[in-house]
């Protein structure tokens, strides 16, 4: 196990400098000049005046040298200071990170405790009415965008209930009560697709698994019935689940940048778009190594789990 993680956090190293790459390049190749940007297109700067602001924002020299200059001092935990408002980028980061975790976490909360035993119940009682509910509602989840669910909630409970979420950010240190309402329909806006997939791979996955061998062996000894599809079923069917909602982390973090623009919410994925339309390079730079980190670190934890799980599974 301790070489396993060993040789995945050697491999960490290469894909978070592939990323960074990718993304210092690409940001480069956006349209529009960040000085047409910090200057509100200003058509009497001079040649003199364009080059003064680009060397005082560290992009006169060749890309390769501002590149390493960048890397150098990220990995030393210096992200820049923001082009925007001269704040330092971990500053930003570390204010909208909790925001993001928070509705994440909580996106993917409803997404296992409601997927999980939908399709537990579709896979037990197939080809009932139950199930037939369960694989529309399915259908249903996997078709809806995030970003349309969270503002048809958002104009529902509005419209119908004259109620609205706060928009500004209320940390649950200071009121868990108020940013559970905050939180409750983002969170759940983000979490319908994930909860969609989740509830169709544990349905399937239980459809095999209750007709193996062992399952059968089982009911014939007059084990319980719930004990058979909980115990022995379900835990050898959530192995491929796990893979599942360790990939969907990803996707939630993703779906949670347009969701947190509609209610507000100031977090990573918000930093993120304000940042891309900025042209606030250090920014940008700093959350995409931020997600792909995130993604990389989450996909390893999967890893572990499906030696918990399964103690056939070594880690090797």
């Amino acid at each position: 196990m301790q070489q396993f993680l060993f040789r995945r956090l050697l491999l960490l190293v290469p894909t978070l400098i592939g990323m960074s790459l990718i993304v210092f390049l690409m940001v480069r190749l956006l349209p529009g000049d960040i000085v047409d940007i910090f200057t509100a297109g200003d058509t009497t700067i001079t040649d003199e005046q364009r080059h003064q602001i680009k060397e005082q924002l560290g992009l006169t020299g060749p890309l390769h040298v501002q590149y390493w200059d960048w890397l150098s001092s990220a990995v030393q935990g210096d992200f820049g200071t923001s082009y925007r408002n001269t704040t330092p980028v971990s500053e930003t980061l570390v204010d909208a990170i909790p925001i993001t975790l928070e509705l994440v976490f909580l996106g993917l909360l409803i997404a296992v405790v409601i997927g999980v035993p939908l399709g537990v119940v579709s896979a037990v009682r197939r080809d009932k009415g139950s199930d037939y509910v369960s694989r529309v509602a399915g259908l249903i989840g996997v078709s809806i965008p995030s970003f349309w669910l969270a503002t048809l909630l958002l104009l529902f409970t509005s419209r119908a209930f004259g109620w609205v979420p706060q928009f500004s950010y209320v940390s649950p240190l200071d009121d868990p009560v108020e940013n559970l309402k905050q939180f409750i329909m983002p969170a759940f806006a983000i979490s319908v697709f994930t909860m969609a997939i989740v509830m169709r791979m544990v349905r399937a996955t239980m459809l095999e698994v209750l007709n193996l061998d062992y399952i059968r062996t089982a009911r014939a000894k007059g084990v319980p019935r719930r004990k058979v599809v909980f115990k022995h079923g379900l835990r050898n069917a959530l192995i491929p689940v796990v893979t599942i909602v360790g990939f969907e982390v990803g996707v939630l973090m993703s779906g949670a940048a347009i969701v947190e623009i509609i209610f507000g919410l100031p977090g990573v994925g918000w930093n993120l778009l304000q940042a891309i339309f900025n042209r606030d390079y250090p920014l940008v730079q700093a959350t995409a190594v931020l997600l792909a980190t995130t993604f990389v670190v989450f996909n390893l934890l999967v890893d572990v789990i499906y030696s918990r799980l399964d103690p056939r599974i070594t880690l090797e």
